[in-house]
């Protein structure tokens, strides 16, 4: 009797997992139907903005540099970037990157 019950779930765990990666990936809008879609992109993806509002934004103007961030979205990746470079103001040159931040995105059921 315990063979039967160990052979039915092994089973059905075979099951499973063939719908999670066949059906699931073949079938458009199935994982999304699931598990929810994620939220839309902000409308200002791409575009730099000076940062006045943030306490490294000041520092940055008090030490004579422009703070910039955009969010970028990576295609290939699936992944919203938030980026950060530091500017000289007079010659518009970039003096220094902070590495990317992946910002989590939300899912949302439709």
């Amino acid at each position: 009797m315990l063979f039967v019950i160990a052979f039915l779930l092994v089973v059905a765990t075979i099951g499973g997992l063939l719908y999670v990666f066949v059906v699931a990936r073949a079938v458009p809008g199935v994982f999304e139907q699931r598990v929810g879609a994620l939220e839309a992109l902000p409308p200002d993806v791409g575009q730099w903005k000076v940062d006045v509002e943030t306490e490294e934004g000041r520092a940055a103007a008090r030490s004579g540099q422009s703070r910039e961030v955009r969010l970028f979205y990576d295609m290939q990746r699936a992944r919203l970037l938030r980026q950060v470079r530091y500017r000289n103001p007079a010659t518009r040159a970039i003096m220094r990157v902070e590495p990317d931040v992946v910002v989590p995105r939300r899912r949302v059921r439709t």
